[in-house]
């Protein structure tokens, strides 16, 4: 057990104010600060960064998830590839906007291609050694190595993804790892992901509606309006998340873009959309998963974006929902204490 006082300010340097030697961790977290491909508002890049920053005012002790740093946390350094790649794809896909060419798209999609494979390997080291590993980002982008990772480490799952935007198009501008177009990507590329389960989408093109229209199950997406239509008139959200429980499989991995909050809670975030789900039912989804008996295996957390002039908001709530989703995730370990 890490040497903290769980009473005391924050004293280390480290995600939520812990120290903790990554050998000796039970929860590895991999910064991914990248966010070559966003299409409106640049920012989550520093995302890892402002969550930490902001993790340090968080207390240790919750009453949803216990004492999740017990296990031990470790944020890993970022890794200088990938912050080297970020900087020099960020700066192609604005010449590119500006000017198309091919020899530049050519060199993004290959800059990206190699951020993934980074993350599939240093995530994948991680869950050998038998840690739950979170990611870190960056744009929405950065979880497909973290997912593939996963794949290989376990076999089939089913992703349950909260996000404003389905996600769902094909190499969206031409990139082949854009950020709108990761859950189109993984369900692609990744037999193992047998279903994706969306909750709070509210943005999406026509395209993205035949293709959950054409999953055959495989695609089950629980649109923001609908949910909100129903709890107009008279059902409750305990109702509407047992439903989208029932869809997932025994295994489940978390993909958590921070615009599937409203954006009153990251107004900064890459691309906001009006609605979205409130803190406490992010939390009471979170924490019913675990309570299902259903094995949360990993999860990544993007598009945390800080603003202007130090505004810290978005990392607080980012550095918040951070710390419910590693208590849920060690709740609904098979071996943990329930």
């Amino acid at each position: 057990m890490p040497d903290v006082d769980p009473n005391a300010a924050a004293c280390g340097e480290g995600m939520f104010g812990l120290d903790t030697n990554p050998q000796e961790a039970g929860v590895i977290l991999v910064p991914v600060p990248f966010d070559a491909t966003t299409s409106y508002r640049p920012g989550a890049a520093r995302g890892p960064e402002a969550i930490r920053q902001a993790s340090h005012q968080i207390d240790l002790h919750d009453r949803e998830v216990g004492d999740p740093w017990r296990a031990g946390i470790a944020l890993l350094d970022p890794r200088p590839e990938i912050v080297s790649h970020g900087t020099i794809a960020r700066q192609l896909v604005e010449e590119l906007r500006e000017s198309p060419d091919d020899d530049k798209l050519a060199r993004v999609n290959q800059l990206c291609a190699e951020v993934n494979q980074l993350v599939a390997a240093e995530v994948s080291q991680w869950l050998r050694e038998g840690r739950l590993v979170g990611t870190i980002g960056g744009d929405h982008a950065t979880a497909l190595g973290s997912i593939q990772a996963h794949a290989g480490h376990f076999g089939e799952f089913g992703i349950l993804h909260i996000d404003a935007h389905a996600d769902l198009r094909r190499d969206f501008e031409g990139f082949t790892c854009s950020h709108a177009s990761i859950m189109e990507a993984v369900c692609r590329d990744l037999p193992e992901v047998t279903r994706l389960v969306q909750v709070g989408v509210r943005d999406f093109c026509e395209e993205e509606a035949r293709r959950i229209q054409d999953a055959n199950g495989r695609i089950v997406t629980f649109f923001d309006a609908d949910m909100n239509e129903r709890l107009f008139t008279g059902a409750t959200w305990a109702a509407i998340v047992a439903e989208i429980i029932e869809v997932l499989p025994q295994r489940v991995y978390i993909s958590f873009d921070i615009d599937g909050l409203d954006p009153k809670l990251c107004p900064h975030t890459g691309t906001p959309v009006p609605g979205g789900l409130s803190f406490p039912r992010a939390c009471h989804l979170l924490r019913a998963v675990a309570r299902s008996g259903r094995h949360i295996i990993g999860f990544d957390l993007v598009e945390v974006a800080p603003g202007p002039d130090g505004d810290e908001w978005d990392g607080n709530v980012g550095a918040r929902l951070l710390y419910k989703l590693i208590g849920v995730a060690l709740q609904s370990m098979p071996d943990a204490p329930h």
